[in-house]
């Protein structure tokens, strides 16, 4: 049984306390006793806090990674190309049929070079959220990105790409405009592309609609991200093993061992990049730093690194992965 809802919720309700006592705090009425008092409150709540946080944390379920992945606080796309890179300038439109917001693709500085962004973008309330699809991307969305990555590549520019999608849109009108045809050009172009690619999946990488933008010579994940072939309800529809039954979902992301050192594991990404204590959610400055840090390495690494070398690496990186060893 998944303790994380409840968690959650007393998290929450802790951090109202101590946000209603710092706002006190805050008051020039306050008399000095009632402001020691709640100094040592405040210090209390919060050793408390971190104390059941870590002890939740080492416990946590696939389920519960499930749900830290999807958690409506947690930073997306944009919310980390606001804080991690300079003067963003966002493209549209794949000049064939239309601008899909929820694939977002431009540039950027980082560390005193350009780079070029793209990365699923999921909704906050639900005006954006139906705008962006729910970060299920369209046809029109990786060949967006595929026009920014060869822009990149004629600049010089390094790739970074945030995952963080369900599944890509797989709804009627996208398969007429070939959303299987669009998400393997993009995987074969990130497979060719002369420059360096850099892949981090922030949130939920699901099937088809995350390996469309996921290819790369380093790809991470944050401790608390999911990266599938499949969402795990979609997986208990589709499985007899599971009564292809929706609600079965927290067996099927047991099933699935959805976790990023599982993942890590496996061999399907090359780091796990930690979080701050509770998940990005909690400390989404905190997060944003470690995630500057970790691309401006990465991006360092790559580039001593001869182009010619970088793509025959990238080449054998993924024709090496899923060997089946039999018993």
């Amino acid at each position: 049984m998944s303790r994380w809802p409840e968690f959650d919720k007393r998290m929450r309700e802790v951090d109202a306390d101590i946000a209603k006592l710092e706002r006190l705090l805050a008051s020039p009425s306050i008399t000095e006793e009632r402001r020691t008092s709640a100094r040592e409150r405040i210090s209390t709540l919060r050793q408390r806090q971190e104390t059941i946080t870590r002890e939740v944390f080492s416990r946590l379920t696939a389920w519960d990674n499930v749900l830290l992945a999807r958690h409506v606080d947690r930073p997306y796309t944009l919310d980390y190309v606001n804080a991690v890179f300079d003067d963003f300038v966002e493209l549209h439109g794949d000049r064939r049929s239309g601008d899909d917001p929820a694939l977002i693709a431009g540039i950027a500085g980082l560390g005193g070079e350009p780079v070029a962004v793209i990365g699923h973008q999921k909704g906050r309330d639900v005006q954006e959220r139906q705008l962006r699809n729910f970060g299920s991307a369209r046809p029109e969305g990786y060949r967006k990105a595929g026009r920014v990555m060869r822009l990149a590549e004629k600049m010089g520019f390094p790739v970074i790409s945030f995952v963080d999608t369900p599944a890509a849109e797989s709804r009627p009108e996208a398969e007429e405009r070939g959303i299987a045809n669009a998400i393997a050009e993009s995987m074969l172009l990130m497979c060719t592309l002369a420059t360096p690619i850099v892949v981090l999946i922030i949130g939920e990488g699901g099937s088809g609609g995350a390996i469309g933008i996921a290819v790369g010579d380093r790809v991470m994940m944050l401790e608390h991200a999911i990266y599938s072939v499949i969402p795990p309800e979609s997986c208990a529809v589709i499985l007899e093993a599971f009564g292809r039954d929706p609600t079965r979902g927290p067996d099927a992301a047991e099933a699935l061992r959805l976790s990023a050192q599982r993942t890590l594991e496996l061999g399907a990404v090359d780091e796990v990049v930690p979080e701050p204590l509770g998940g990005a959610h909690r400390d989404a400055a905190g997060a944003a730093e470690i995630v500057k840090e970790t691309l401006v390495q990465a991006i360092g690494r790559l580039r001593t690194v001869p182009t010619d070398e970088l793509v025959a690496q990238r080449y054998r990186k993924y024709r090496e992965m899923g060997h089946f060893l039999e018993s």
